[in-house]
């Protein structure tokens, strides 16, 4: 068990921490989870415009499962359940963001900045449950919620401002 930032040996150490680590982008000691979410554009320009709706729910299903277990063995192994350098919740969370707003440049940037601010200032219920449900599913969780604040602020600004 290691509890300080881990570096590109553990990332490559096993699929789970490779995953967990956002492809490496948690080994980032400047803001990981923000450099976790930017992996998501480069993944979204990869699958988005290829999948139907319905495929691309099931594909972030599964995102999400494979997240839990990953962050599950990863935050075992690092001896710390939420490490900040576990980012593939960001990763799956705006997945789900940049799949449910216009496939704009404008849109996406406005996105990216709505969701970090809810990721890292928590507020209720998310902080709450973010305390409350443990393990990988709790590294999971949090930020399906930032995603969700995130669409109810960009639906807001769509119908009445933009």
């Amino acid at each position: 068990m290691i509890a300080r930032h881990p570096g590109w040996a553990f990332t490559f150490a096993h699929p789970a921490h490779f995953i967990a680590l956002g492809f490496g982008a948690g080994v980032s000691r400047f803001a990981p989870g923000t450099v976790g979410t930017l992996v998501a554009f480069p993944l979204w320009w990869l699958l988005g415009p290829g999948y139907s709706p319905l495929e691309l729910v099931a594909i972030l299903v599964m995102l999400f499962g494979v997240g839990v277990w990953a962050c599950e063995l990863t935050g075992l192994h690092l001896g710390v359940p939420d490490h900040g350098a576990m980012c593939w919740d960001e990763v799956v969370a705006f997945l789900a963001v940049l799949a449910l707003i216009p496939n704009e440049p404008l849109w996406q940037g406005l996105a990216f900045l709505v969701f970090r601010a809810f990721d890292v200032v928590k507020p209720p219920p998310i902080r709450q449950l973010e305390r409350r449900v443990k393990g990988g599913m709790g590294v999971m969780v949090d930020d399906v919620l930032a995603a969700g604040y995130t669409l109810i602020v960009l639906a807001l600004l769509k119908r009445f401002v933009l």
